[in-house]
């Protein structure tokens, strides 16, 4: 019998179903390759299918979801897509962003703060959609991806920095209750919501795509609300 102990590091994860919101992106493509590569099995979600057909021929396995996912009813529709397909989600990872900023305070444009609203109302659909999935797997995982603006918010950035402490916020508030249920269950937590903060993200994509892998590594007790930065040293 093979025990846990005995599994080489960064393989936990294999078999485990994990949606890649927002996946498109490079940072989004990474963590795809990654997770195929530790036998892990991916969905990639984006409203692109040009896109999201890129996505998938950079990373042979993957699945491909298209789908608005600001829309309820859309992520709904895409829960019950994923469920037929391909069973219960063991995780998400939001990858949903975007960049609008400068100008100060007085350049805090409604319509900047709108366009990045929609990383947070993306994160709050897939999170209430899936959190029944990632509650019952044994090893259930929410990751976003924050920013050091969090910590160190600028007037310049103000818009930006104050969705993504939103995001933190509930991410976090995820993380509670993915404790609670477990201490009101009387059982060992086995789902965790995990924040990563980065400056940029431009060159770190394949550290991102490590630290998820790693993320199943890990006892959920473990990771549950904590803030991992990455490229904190550069």
């Amino acid at each position: 019998m093979i025990t846990e102990s005995a599994v080489e590091p960064q393989r936990l994860v294999r078999g485990r179903l994990v949606l890649l919101a927002g996946g498109t992106s490079a940072a989004g493509r990474a963590c795809a390759r990654a997770l195929v590569a530790a036998g892990g099995r991916v969905v990639i979600v984006g409203s692109d299918a040009g896109r999201l057909r890129d996505a998938a021929d950079s990373a042979p396995g993957t699945a491909i979801e298209e789908c608005d996912l600001t829309e309820p009813a859309a992520v709904s529709a895409l829960r019950d897509r994923v469920h037929s397909a391909h069973g219960n989600v063991d995780g998400v990872v939001h990858l949903v962003g975007g960049w609008r900023g400068g100008g100060g305070l007085a350049g805090q444009s409604d319509e900047d703060f709108a366009a990045l609203l929609r990383s947070f109302t993306a994160l709050r659909n897939v999170s209430r959609s899936f959190d029944d999935d990632l509650r019952a797997s044994d090893a259930g995982r929410l990751a976003i991806v924050s920013s050091t603006a969090v910590a160190r918010p600028l007037a310049g950035g103000a818009n930006y920095a104050a969705v993504k402490a939103a995001s933190e916020a509930w991410t976090r508030a995820v993380a509670q209750g993915y404790a609670k249920s477990a201490r009101d269950a009387g059982r060992d937590l086995s789902a965790a919501g995990v924040i990563f903060r980065v400056r940029s993200l431009d060159g770190l994509e394949e550290a991102l795509a490590s630290a998820v892998v790693a993320l199943w590594d890990d006892d959920a007790a473990d990771v549950n609300d904590v803030v991992i930065e990455i490229g904190a040293s550069a």
